[in-house]
């Protein structure tokens, strides 16, 4: 190779290697900025979130009691042991189920309705939308407080047009068969608003012309429906559905508010029952071996679920 060759390679790898230098000066500067602006949050995250989830795994399998926090000993699996023994978390573990069950479908259905109103053209839209979507902004404890006076035996508005209406005064909150049924309802009602946007948003992506040539193929509106909306809407359907879920195993306000965990614990619900045992008996080790046990449940539930809905679109 001619002198010349040589210095033309030599250029050409020396200006390689500037930009590549160049290239990897820019893109740590950008990684420091990115890191930079995730700091803080990141050290929240840990402060808050991480170290409490390790330290409530560790204090799981230990004896640890809030007032005799030296005198803690390594108790291995008999938290858990205790926790299919214990009658109180076992209905609550029941109450939990049976809310879920209860409020997924009513909250969800609810949503997908406002969601299909709301989604034709119309005059009082904006005032609905707002109207639906208020609860959901409000605070769960002046949400629960407001339906205790509804919800009053003797002068709450609901009690009194039951009886106007010939119906006599219905216990409510205060019959053990009827205050978890009461707490789906308000929850419901308090969270479909929520939904209900994301609904309105994947009907909205939905493309007009696949109604229209529906509607030129013959179908009617409920075909249009079961074969177009419903599929269409699926991801955003398991979205919705996978969130309500968590947030249902999640219930802790409503049945702390309005009932204390009672009539005879039919309103205890896990997380209640975690919070009472952790923060009130000061059982800390009781409290995060419920914990765990609940959280484990939570997420195979969650990922049950998944896989179901991934083979279903295989």
């Amino acid at each position: 190779m001619s002198r010349m060759g040589w210095k033309t390679n030599g250029l050409a790898y020396t200006v390689m290697k500037s930009e590549r230098g160049l290239r990897g000066g820019i893109h740590w500067k950008d990684n420091m900025i990115a890191y930079a602006f995730l700091g803080p949050a990141l050290l929240v995250l840990t402060m808050f979130l991480v170290i409490p989830a390790i330290m409530a795994v560790y204090y799981a399998f230990t004896d640890y009691y809030l007032l005799t926090p030296d005198m803690r000993k390594f108790v291995g699996l008999n938290n858990f042991f205790n926790l299919f023994k214990d009658p109180i978390f076992l209905k609550s573990l029941l109450n939990t189920l049976k809310f879920v069950v209860c409020v997924i479908p009513l909250q969800v259905g609810a949503a997908l309705g406002m969601a299909l109103l709301l989604n034709k053209q119309r005059r009082a839209n904006t005032f609905f939308k707002v109207a639906y979507f208020s609860p959901v902004v409000m605070s769960l404890v002046v949400i629960s407080v407001l339906w205790l006076y509804l919800l009053n035996p003797n002068e709450g508005i609901i009690n009194n047009a039951l009886r106007y209406i010939g119906i006599s005064a219905q216990p409510f909150l205060t019959s053990p068969k009827q205050a978890i049924f009461t707490i789906v309802v308000v929850s419901a009602w308090q969270g479909a608003g929520f939904q209900m946007l994301i609904f309105l948003a994947g009907l909205q992506n939905i493309p007009m012309d696949v109604y229209e040539a529906a509607q030129m193929d013959g179908m009617n509106k409920w075909h249009r429906f079961i074969y177009i909306t419903l599929p269409l809407l699926k991801p955003t359907s398991v979205f919705i559905f996978i969130t309500t879920l968590i947030g249902a195993f999640k219930l802790l306000v409503q049945p702390m508010v309005m009932t204390q965990g009672g009539p005879m614990n039919s309103t205890m619900t896990v997380v209640y029952y975690i919070y009472q045992t952790g923060f009130t008996d000061r059982m800390v080790g009781y409290a995060s071996s419920m914990a765990l046990l609940f959280g484990t449940i939570i997420g195979i539930v969650t990922v049950a679920q998944r896989k179901l809905v991934k083979e279903d679109d295989d």
